[in-house]
C-alpha cells in the first residue's frame, strides 16, 4: 500500500486531526461500537482485501453511472480523468485494508483527517495535481455510506456462510464506514 501515490498513512507530515481521541470514543459509542468490532473488521478484511478490485469495480460502476458523482473526477469540460480515477482507486483499495486492519488511534485519525480534507476545497485535486471540481459535496460523502455498505454483503457472503457471523461482520463494516464518513464530514462544518 505504501507504494500507492498519495497514500500517506503514518506520514509525520500529516497535520493532527482536530478530532480528539475522546471525540472518537464518543462517535464509536454513537454508532454502537463494541469490543468485538475490530476482530469482526479483521475478518471482513480477510474477505474483502483479496477481492478489492472486484469491490472497486462495483463502486466505480456506480459512480460512473451517475453524472453528479462522476463530475468530481472530471475536467472542467466534464470529461472523466482516467488517471485521476485510477489514482483514487488505488487509495480506495488502501482504505478498505486500513478500515479493516488498522487500530483506530491518533495515527488513524490523522489520516482520516487528510482524506477528509481531500474531499474539500482545502485539498481536493492537490494530491494528484488535477483540474477538477473544487470539492466533493458533503451530501454525497454522507449518502455514499449506503452503496459502500449495501454492496459489500454479497462479497462477504462468498466466504462467510454462517448467517450470524455474516450479519456481525456486515454490521461492523457499516459502523466503520459510518464512522469514517462522519470523520470526513468534519472539515465541512465548524459546528461538527
Amino acid at each position: 500500500m505504501d507504494q500507492t501515490p498519495g497514500y500517506m498513512y503514518g506520514d509525520r507530515r500529516l497535520v493532527q486531526s482536530p478530532v480528539s481521541l475522546e471525540d472518537l470514543a464518543k462517535l464509536k459509542a454513537t454508532v454502537l461500537w463494541s469490543d468485538k468490532d475490530h476482530a469482526l473488521l479483521k475478518r471482513a478484511g480477510e474477505v474483502l482485501v483479496p477481492r478489492a478490485d472486484r469491490v472497486l469495480d462495483v463502486w466505480y460502476g456506480f459512480v460512473g453511472s451517475l453524472d453528479h458523482l462522476l463530475v468530481s473526477f472530471s475536467d472542467p469540460h466534464g470529461n472523466p480523468n482516467a488517471d485521476y480515477l485510477a489514482a483514487v482507486r488505488r487509495r480506495f483499495a488502501a482504505w478498505i485494508a486500513d478500515l479493516c486492519a488498522r487500530e483506530y488511534d491518533q495515527e488513524w485519525l490523522d489520516y482520516q483527517n487528510e482524506i477528509a480534507l481531500r474531499h474539500t476545497v482545502a485539498k481536493k485535486n492537490e494530491t494528484d495535481g488535477v483540474d477538477s471540481t473544487s470539492e466533493i459535496h458533503l451530501r454525497y460523502v454522507v449518502a455514499f455510506i449506503v452503496p459502500l455498505t449495501m454492496t459489500i454483503r454479497p462479497f462477504l457472503a462468498e466466504e462467510i456462510s454462517d448467517q450470524d457471523e455474516l450479519d456481525a461482520v456486515y454490521h461492523a463494516w457499516l459502523k466503520a464506514v459510518t464512522l469514517t464518513a462522519t470523520l470526513w464530514a468534519q472539515p465541512y462544518s465548524p459546528s461538527w
